[in-house]
């Protein structure tokens, strides 16, 4: 799948759709891994996945609180532990905000693209950069812990 085509070049992109996929995928993913998906998790992740724009830990907070009166930080700080680990949401540094993880990662790290215009969040794949970074961090002698590589710019529809 290519993320960038349904966020940033796509204005009939069906969202809801694109919910429903990533909430699919995510249950299978934790049957799969022996993986408990409780309502709360999932609800948290469904938050996330509300748009492709990062989601701030206290904005998910105070939608849960509002939706199940007055739950408490550690509460969400935990869910997203688990959506990390579980490898279906990423954590975007640059923003301290976290977004749905869209694409398979078996062969390389995630890699983002973001809208300084309109916060959109596009998550690409480009297996020639994670092989030229495995290439630079062995020539060097390098052990990379975090790979995650964000770009900031303009999208197409901002800047037209």
């Amino acid at each position: 799948m290519n993320s960038v085509e349904p966020v940033f070049a796509n204005c009939n992109h069906n969202h809801a759709a694109c919910i429903q996929a990533a909430l699919e995928r995510a249950e299978k993913h934790c049957r799969e891994q022996d993986l408990r998906l409780t309502a709360i998790r999932r609800r948290i992740l469904e938050l996330i996945w509300t748009s492709h724009r990062p989601s701030k830990a206290y904005d998910l907070l105070q939608t849960i609180s509002q939706e199940r009166g007055g739950a408490a930080p550690p509460t969400v700080y935990r869910a997203l532990d688990f959506l990390l680990d579980a490898g279906l949401v990423h954590r975007i540094e640059s923003l301290n905000a976290f977004i749905g993880c869209a694409e398979e990662h078996a062969h390389g790290q995630p890699k983002f693209l973001i809208c300084n215009e309109c916060a959109r969040v596009a998550e690409i794949v480009a297996p020639e950069v994670d092989s030229a970074i495995r290439r630079e961090t062995s020539r060097l002698g390098f052990a990379a812990i975090q790979k995650t590589i964000e770009i900031s710019g303009i999208c197409n529809q901002c800047a037209a």
